[in-house]
């Protein structure tokens, strides 16, 4: 099948030799572009794709009705955030998003407001330079769409339906111009903690058919993100050198893959491509053993090994999961008790690093029961399987009892946007935030 696929086409260093007024403002790398090797990362352009992460050579070319394997080469020229003729047309259409009306007018906005839509198909005939925005004034807008993300003026998910349509533009207008440059690896990366740090915030909403449609496209753009930023890793590790944040976004991708029914091929032959560095890094030997243990079921190591040594961005992926673990750990624990000695709910509660009431409540949504032990509560040993009683309530998810993660799990006293610039202060003086 991958001999059917399209040849990856390589993307253009982005250089000071460049004749665009804005390459002065762009990281210069070598000339010499390595050709994409099949051998590191699949070629695949399978529907499943986009939903698994698979990882791909071709950076996000797939936005082209024409089927170009290599979009033409484009330098941007567009000033604003948004073309004007865009402006212009959107303000006839009334067309503009509640955070580019001037004055809450339908029909008015302005250069500082109007950012860029999303164009699910574009013809690269008709493309025009002043229609693509620079890299530059892309990192400017994304600057300032991140500054949007925890707005208290507007619901998370009015917020996150902006920032996210938008994003994608400006992935799109970093594919048409096919560079990589350390400054558009950082836009990349940012790009991706949006999208983890909206998955989290969406599961942890309620779950409406509404909130579960935005998180299945959330992911979705969370694995094309990750697919693109790997591919520049690749190419920036060929012909310059590696990037210092590489290990902490394959651990991510990793984690989003605990579940063996989200990925599509063995884990040993994915770990095989990643270079050894990577592998050897304490992000990745931190996922490794959490994959191990949640695949052995082993509850105790995995939810003490999440609370010590998670980081922010890691326990965004890894909440959901806890959960599950949890409820595997309820299930196993009745099951193999004795009837007339219930599990006390105490110890429980340290296991499981919940407060005891919350301990009681998720073993009532499991349908198992506690009785008086002593001085407190304790679990009824059942030969039954654990039922969750509806889908809404297994939904549910019940605090980690631990000050560490209170310390710096989303939502807390600092927005997003704010934690994405500090935690990259932090990470270039050698410091974790998130720790």
């Amino acid at each position: 099948m991958a001999n059917r696929s399209p040849q990856p086409y390589q993307p253009r260093i982005n250089n000071s030799s460049s004749s665009s007024s804005y390459s002065s403002h762009s990281d210069s790398t070598q000339s010499k572009i390595p050709k994409a090797s099949n051998q590191i990362y699949s070629n695949k352009t399978s529907s499943s794709s986009s939903k698994t992460g698979e990882f791909s050579c071709r950076i996000e070319n797939s936005y082209y009705e024409d089927g170009d394997q290599e979009p033409p080469n484009l330098i941007g020229t567009c000033p604003f955030m948004c073309p004007l003729e865009e402006r212009q047309r959107r303000e006839r259409l009334r067309d503009l998003a509640v955070f580019e009306r001037l004055h809450g007018n339908h029909a008015k906005t302005s250069p500082a407001l109007a950012v860029k839509k999303f164009c699910r198909t574009i013809s690269s005939k008709d493309m025009k330079a002043s229609d693509v925005r620079p890299v530059p004034v892309l990192e400017d807008t994304l600057n300032y769409l991140l500054d949007l993300l925890h707005s208290s003026d507007h619901p998370f998910d009015v917020v996150h339906d902006f920032i996210f349509d938008r994003t994608r533009s400006i992935r799109q207008d970093l594919s048409m111009q096919n560079v990589v440059s350390d400054q558009v690896i950082h836009m990349y990366e940012r790009m991706v903690k949006f999208h983890i740090i909206s998955y989290h915030h969406l599961h942890r909403s309620s779950q409406t058919p509404n909130t579960a449609s935005m998180s299945h496209l959330n992911l979705e753009q969370l694995m094309k993100a990750l697919t693109t930023l790997f591919s520049l890793y690749e190419v920036n590790r060929a012909s310059h050198s590696a990037s210092q944040n590489e290990a902490e976004f394959f651990s991510l991708y990793l984690l989003l893959h605990l579940s063996p029914d989200n990925q599509v091929e063995p884990l040993s032959l994915w770990f095989r491509r990643i270079p050894s560095p990577v592998m050897e890094s304490r992000a990745m030997s931190f996922t490794r053993r959490i994959l191990r243990y949640y695949r052995l079921g082993n509850y105790k190591r995995f939810i003490s090994t999440t609370e010590e040594e998670a980081s922010y961005l890691q326990y965004c992926i890894v909440e959901p999961y806890i959960s599950e673990v949890r409820k595997l750990a309820l299930s196993c624990i009745s099951y193999g008790g004795y009837k007339l000695q219930p599990y006390p709910v105490e110890h429980l509660s340290k296991i499981l690093m919940m407060k005891e009431s919350d301990v009681e409540a998720l073993s009532v949504d499991c349908a198992l029961e506690t009785s008086d032990v002593g001085t407190g509560k304790g679990l009824v040993s059942s030969k039954q399987a654990v039922i969750n009683k509806t889908s809404k309530e297994y939904k549910k998810y019940y605090e980690l009892d631990s000050s560490r993660i209170r310390r710096f799990v989303f939502p807390v006293n600092i927005s997003a946007s704010t934690y994405i610039k500090l935690n990259a202060m932090a990470a270039a003086s050698g410091k974790c935030l998130a720790k």
